[in-house]
């Protein structure tokens, strides 16, 4: 059984923050965001507008392209650290918005690296099973309910949005895609959202403590980003027998411009053959490849039958490199 692309889609608010906005509310300005970070801009949900309301509309536009509906879908498989509710899951959110079967639906929480990381899962189910004919995959966040806006060295950095992915089980034997995921606890503290779950439930004290905002060591992550997404991806090429240059595109966790950058140089991938969108979005964590992904189709950048490399980093700390045919 082999895993198709069958079809793309992302949703991104209507509501732009710019720098120009930010430089109003923090102390900082529109160079010092551009020089390193390279986000000129990024897209924040309404006020009541839920990470499952993006999801849905981004879902709804991968199933249009490939030309099925809810009702074909055998299971939904979202990755999400921003989910309408602790429980439910927002999965089964999204299957009743759009009127699915009694199907298998789950959350998978795993930062930025969460969309690669469902799509290893969602692959598993299709080759494990025959019953899973189509899975849809999602990536959603709203990273702007929990960014604190008087933080000047985050709250720069966040954008809200969607990518979904539909795959399909089809007869083959095309061996892709092929993942290289891993995690190591020990840097766990790196990224972390502290308050609100089991060790420090929601309390006056977290409040006020301003522990149910992300909490970043922008430094430490910078390094660990950059060895964890350019080993993972360099065991994936390996693994496959693939070489850099046969790789069409590399689609990386649009995090910052600078890693990606470094990202591309230490694979000896040349820039035009590197997808960067982190200028109009920001960092959207496990929305961002999927948002690209779909960008790349819509713009032509990708073509039926191309390599993709996607490679993601994230809080856990969490990192992945899928090799895919598109």
């Amino acid at each position: 059984m082999s895993v198709y692309i069958a079809g793309t889609g992302s949703y991104l608010p209507e509501k732009l923050l710019t720098n120009a906005d930010l430089e109003k509310r923090v102390e900082t300005s529109d160079e010092w965001i551009r020089v390193r970070t390279g986000i000129e801009e990024r897209h924040i949900a309404a006020a009541g507008e839920a990470t499952s309301d993006m999801a849905r509309i981004a879902a709804e536009r991968a199933l249009k392209a490939a030309g099925i509906t809810g009702a074909d879908l055998s299971a939904i498989v979202i990755a999400t650290s921003t989910p309408d509710h602790t429980f439910p899951n927002t999965a089964c959110l999204l299957q009743h918005a759009l009127d699915c079967g009694p199907i298998f639906c789950c959350d998978l929480c795993a930062a930025c690296s969460g969309l690669v990381y469902a799509l290893e899962t969602a692959s598993a189910l299709i080759r494990s099973n025959k019953k899973y004919r189509y899975v849809l995959v999602c990536g959603a966040e709203k990273l702007s309910s929990i960014v604190d806006w008087d933080d000047r060295n985050t709250c720069v950095l966040f954008g809200d949005g969607a990518g979904a992915f539909v795959l399909e089980n089809r007869d083959g034997d095309d061996k892709f895609p092929i993942s290289c995921l891993g995690a190591d606890g020990t840097y766990s503290e790196t990224i972390i959202l502290p308050g609100g779950g089991s060790r420090n439930p929601t309390s006056h004290e977290t409040v006020d403590q301003r522990m149910h905002y992300i909490h970043m060591q922008g430094r430490e992550t910078f390094k660990l980003a950059i060895k964890a997404m350019v080993d993972s991806s360099n065991n994936v090429l390996s693994a496959a027998g693939v070489a850099p240059e046969e790789v069409a595109l590399v689609i990386p966790h649009q995090a910052n411009r600078r890693i990606i950058q470094a990202v591309a140089q230490r694979l000896a991938v040349p820039p035009d053959r590197v997808f960067d969108n982190i200028n109009r979005y920001g960092n959207t964590s496990a929305s961002s490849i999927g948002i690209a992904f779909d960008d790349a189709v819509s713009t032509g950048r990708l073509k039926r039958g191309d390599l993709v490399l996607l490679t993601a980093f994230g809080s856990g700390l969490t990192w992945g490199a899928m090799l895919l045919r598109y």
